[in-house]
């Protein structure tokens, strides 16, 4: 059976407060991204996660349902170009779903992304699709999508790669914050197993931090040294 999840995207001029619930109204993850390209990124990685198992049996891309207060410009167009169904829901209907479910009234944007998630759920059928026939939205399809699956893959090859490495390599999981970041899969690359890891050196360590400009690197190189010795 495909996967259905709901996303109420609770938008501001320089943010988006997301949330994603299941069929079942289960709240399955809530993230501020930024607007822009970085937070259209963050949002597909955080869809990302819910993909099926890559070590699994083929299924079904989940369905993915929007819910967002405008129908207008690059972020819902990309988003449509991606493929999810976006639905542009009206403040005012808004505003009374939330006077209707909520003793306050109150107005937040977590509650609000909320409230957007449970109205795509439970009532899209009284709400209008965004078109994808725009000018703009074939536009941006092409690239929409492409840059959609790229992040997609990524995150398929990270969770082969992390499930990999528990079985035979647990230490690497331990002395790398992130597995698809460059000084992590140039070490990687150099030391792809626990006896070769344990013979790194600390310069080769440092060089590849400082190559991927990151901070802190002689405390961060003795850190990831001691745990692949151990």
């Amino acid at each position: 059976m495909m996967q259905v999840l709901f996303i109420g995207d609770d938008w501001a001029e320089d943010h988006h407060d997301i949330e994603i619930v299941d069929d079942t109204g289960r709240v399955l993850a809530r993230k501020r991204v930024p607007e822009g390209l970085l937070g259209i990124t963050q949002l597909h990685e955080l869809i990302a996660t819910f993909l099926p198992d890559p070590g699994t049996e083929p299924t079904p891309e989940p369905q993915v349902v929007v819910g967002v207060e405008t129908e207008r410009g690059a972020w819902v167009a990309s988003l449509v170009a991606a493929g999810y169904r976006v639905y542009a829901l009206n403040p005012l209907s808004a505003a009374r779903y939330r006077e209707r479910h909520s003793t306050s009234g109150a107005k937040s944007d977590a509650a609000d992304a909320h409230l957007l998630a449970e109205i795509v759920r439970l009532d899209r059928a009284h709400h209008r699709p965004v078109a994808g026939d725009t000018a703009l939205a074939e536009g941006v399809k092409l690239a929409a999508r492409a840059h959609q699956n790229l992040i997609w893959e990524r995150t398929r090859h990270v969770l082969r790669l992390r499930s990999a490495l528990r079985e035979f390599f647990p230490a690497a999981l331990a002395a790398f914050e992130q597995l698809d970041e460059p000084d992590t899969l140039e070490l990687l690359g150099k030391a792809p197993d626990p006896d070769t890891a344990a013979t790194l050196s600390k310069r080769a360590v440092s060089a590849a931090l400082a190559r991927a400009n990151r901070r802190n690197v002689e405390q961060r190189a003795t850190e990831i040294v001691t745990v692949l010795r151990a």
